[in-house]
This record gives C-alpha cells, structure tokens and sequence, in this order.
C-alpha cells in the first residue's frame, strides 16, 4: 500500500513539474502513472550500475555526478516511453531536481503521518 501511495505522489509531482516546467510534457494522468513507475524501475535497476561505472568521476566531484545520473536516468525514461517528453539535458537536470526535492518532501510528510499513526 505505501509503495502504491508513492507511485501515485510521484506520479502527482510529474503531472505538476510538467505543468510548470517548459520543455517537459506528459500527456494525462495516466501516463504520469507509467512515467513514475518507469521511473521507479530505472531508479532500481539501472542507476545502481550507473552509479557503479561512474563511481570515479563521483568521488572526484564529491558525489555532484550523481545530479548527472539522476537526469540521464529521466532521459532514459523519456526515450523509453512515447507520452513523456525532456526537452534536453539541462530540463532533465532541473526535472531531476525539483522531483527529488518534491518527493523527499512528500515522502516525508508521509513518514510522519504513519508515525501518528502507530
């Protein structure tokens, strides 16, 4: 159940970055399912062995190169799926970001309302 409340507030951050940000599109709601949960999946499988290969260009920026993952993991995500479009590198950059940031957040909010919870 929390994996799906995720999926679905990231799917609700996407929605909200495409609208603001120019050069990202989703086209509706349900695509922005598909777009998280691809995502997801890429943040699983494939950005550990990113992070992996790249690990010496990582420790000589002191970890700034993972900013640099995180937006070729949003341009594999764009390349993977038709109704989800980056414009370049540097939107991928600032999608990455503001994602990230927005997630952490809500990701928050949510650890704390199940501690209320217990």
């Amino acid at each position: 159940m929390k994996t799906f409340l995720k999926i679905l507030l990231t799917a609700l951050v996407v929605i909200v970055l495409a609208n603001i940000l120019p050069g990202v599109s989703v086209t509706g709601y349900t695509s922005a399912i598909i777009v998280a949960i691809v995502i997801s999946l890429l943040n699983m499988f494939v950005k550990p062995i990113l992070i992996f290969l790249t690990l010496p260009a990582t420790i000589l920026t002191f970890g700034l190169f993972l900013f640099v993952i995180n937006a070729i993991i949003i341009l594999l995500a764009d390349k993977l799926l038709d109704h989800f479009a980056v414009s370049g590198f540097f939107t991928a950059l600032l999608f990455s970001v503001l994602l990230s940031l927005f997630r952490s957040f809500l990701f928050s909010l949510l650890k704390e309302e199940t501690l209320n919870n217990l």
